[in-house]
Formats: structure tokens, C-alpha cells, sequence
């Protein structure tokens, strides 16, 4: 591990030094990556003509592709900054969930993954059209939920994560809404976290969509501004003093160790307790090509950097320009290592 920084860095070049130090250094880590497991499917097709039965385009079917979503996109992005990753979460025993099953990335460790007959994979479905000298673009999603998580899934996923997270640095939390993440889960992963004395030696991070408030002491969560506007029922847009309450408030009732607000092409908010926030601005082009998974990728930089030796602040930057890259691909993508030292090389040279 990289001793730690005086934090913030001081200067553009030491924290060029340091960024590049710490990615440097990505391929040690092994992080423990549990949570709602999602089918991103990709159907795409050309434009053909419209249908004479209704005013809608006809497409002639292209192809079709099945991407991890959720945790298991989390789990490739840490495999492609380089370190290993321990995917615990539940898996449908149909086609789709047998189709994710092969498309995880090789350094992605899939020991822990609990697979029920009765249990059918939740898929988003996005249909993309496009010409032959145009580029595809999304017309329709379908989303097919799976069954509720039965109780005996649940306390599956509970041991296999018990089995993932020994000798791991990080443990990153996925909550889509499936209701496989509860407190009692994330509890229950605590009590298996190494420890020196009292404290926990590796991290915890949480990326909840709609419960982030059940949650706490946790080292770090990360929400989207729209998730912070739905749980506290504000509006925030340009108004920086409404953000600052809002993370404030969300970092003293979830007793967080520090609250990662990210706030699309108004870039990302640090908060740490008895730290001034940090505004952090947006990485490369505001004309973005595909948001699809971009938390996912944030969440694994970060559990990655801070296994490295990062500060919470460092760890944002390289979140933020691993946010910044992946947006301007298409579909459920991720970051490499390279990408990231060169964003950090280019946005910091001089």
C-alpha cells in the first residue's frame, strides 16, 4: 500500500505524481463485490421503414448482446483497473443468467454466486435502431423484474459473502432494489471484516439506489444528486447551499465515513466529517454518450483507490475521471488502468 497524503495534495504536479503512483498500483487489491445482479441486454437492429399498422419504425434485427449490470458490472470494472474481484449475488438458472454468467470478465472470481431454479435473472432490455452511417441510438427499455429474494437466498449470499470477503481489502455493497440487500446483510458482512483492534481493516462502500438511509457507519457511499432529491424530498440543481445541507444531513444520520454525491455534468461533491466539502468538476465533455452503469464504474474506482492507499479525495478524482471516460462509450462499459493514467496525465500536465 502507498503511505498516505497530506490531504488535499498540495499542487497539480505531486498530485499528478501521487494520482499516477496510486494506479499504478491497481493490480494488488482484491475487492469483495456483493449485491443485485443484473442482465443489461442490448438488442440492436437498422431502420427499415415505418409499419403501415401503426406509426412506429420497423427494424431488422441486428444482434443481440448481454452485459453484467449492477454488481456485476461493478465487478468487471474492477477487474479491468486490474485488481481481482469476488462476485457474491444471486443468478438466475435460465438462458439469461447463463449467458451472464459467461460474460464476466476473467479476473472476476465467481465462487459466490447463488443460483435458484425458481429464481429467473432481472433484465433490462434496451432496443437501439440506427442507419448504416448513423449512430445507434436507444428507442425503447423493458425492464422484467425478478421474483421477490426469498429469505433462504438471502442467508445464501450471506455465507458465500462471508467466504468472499476474507483477505480482501475492499467490500463494495450493490443495492438495486431487488431486495436482497438489507441492513441485517450488510451486518452480517461486517462481523466477517478483519479487524485491527476495534477498527475494520478493509472497507466497506455502498452503492444503494433507494436505501441508502437504512445504512450505517459504512467507510464511504456514493448516491446520484436525483437519489439524494428523492430521499430527503429537495430539489437541488445550481443551489450549492441546498447540497450542502443535504450531504451534511444524509453524512450525520447514516454516520458514514464519507458521502460521494455525483451530480452528472455538474461533477461530484465530497463530504467528509469535520472536512470542508470538496466540489470536484466534471472530467472531459459534458456531451455525453451513455450514462448506462456510470455509478458502477465510480463506486469501483474508488473501492479500488482506497485499497491502494487513497484518500477519500484522491479517491473522488480518479472516480471522477473514470466516470468521465466511461460515459462516452456506449452501453454497459468500463475503465482500464491506462485510460485512467492517461486522463490523469493529460488533465493534470503542465
Amino acid at each position: 500500500m502507498i503511505p498516505p497524503s497530506i490531504h488535499p495534495g498540495p499542487g497539480e504536479h505531486a498530485l499528478r505524481t501521487r494520482l499516477t503512483r496510486l494506479v499504478e498500483s491497481f493490480g494488488r487489491p482484491r475487492i469483495a463485490v456483493v449485491g443485485d445482479l443484473i442482465a443489461d441486454e442490448f438488442i440492436y437492429g437498422r431502420l427499415d421503414r415505418v409499419s403501415r399498422e401503426a406509426p412506429v419504425l420497423i427494424l431488422k434485427y441486428d444482434s443481440t448482446e448481454v452485459t453484467p449490470g449492477g454488481a456485476g458490472n461493478a465487478a468487471n470494472n474492477v477487474a479491468s483497473l486490474g485488481a481481482v474481484a469476488r462476485l457474491v449475488g444471486v443468478i438466475g438458472a435460465d438462458d439469461v443468467g447463463r449467458r451472464l454468467s459467461r460474460s464476466f470478465s476473467r479476473r472476476v472470481v465467481k465462487a459466490g454466486l447463488v443460483s435458484s431454479a425458481g429464481y429467473h435473472t432481472p433484465t433490462k432490455t434496451r432496443i437501439l435502431a440506427g442507419g448504416i452511417h448513423s449512430a445507434r441510438q436507444q428507442v425503447v427499455r423493458i425492464d422484467r423484474d425478478g421474483p421477490p429474494v426469498t429469505r433462504d437466498m438471502r442467508e445464501a449470499v450471506a455465507h458465500a459473502a462471508a467466504a468472499a470477503v476474507a483477505g480482501c481489502d475492499a467490500v463494495i455493497v450493490s443495492d438495486y432494489g431487488t431486495g436482497l440487500v438489507t441492513p441485517g446483510l450488510v451486518a452480517a458482512i461486517k462481523r466477517q471484516m478483519p479487524r485491527r483492534g476495534r477498527r475494520r481493516v478493509a472497507r466497506i462502500l455502498l452503492d444503494s439506489r433507494y436505501a441508502l438511509l437504512r445504512h450505517r457507519g459504512l467507510t464511504i457511499a456514493a448516491p446520484n444528486e436525483s437519489e439524494v432529491e428523492q430521499m430527503l424530498g429537495i430539489t437541488v440543481g445550481d443551489d450549492t447551499r441546498v447540497l450542502e445541507r443535504a450531504g451534511r444531513t444524509i453524512l450525520e444520520r447514516t454516520r458514514m465515513g464519507a458521502m460521494l454525491i455525483t451530480r452528472g455534468s455538474r461533477g461530484m461533491a465530497l463530504f467528509e466529517p469535520g472536512r470542508p466539502t470538496q466540489y470536484i468538476s466534471i472530467y472531459g465533455s459534458d456531451e455525453v454518450a451513455d450514462v448506462t452503469g456510470a455509478g458502477d464504474t465510480v463506486i469501483a474506482t474508488m473501492a479500488v483507490a482506497l485499497s491502494v492507499g487513497a484518500s477519500c479525495f484522491e479517491a473522488a478524482l480518479l472516480a471522477n475521471y473514470a466516470g468521465g471516460l466511461v460515459v462516452m462509450k456506449r452501453g454497459t462499459a468500463t475503465v482500464n488502468a491506462t485510460e485512467l493514467l492517461h486522463a490523469v496525465e493529460l488533465d493534470l500536465a503542465g
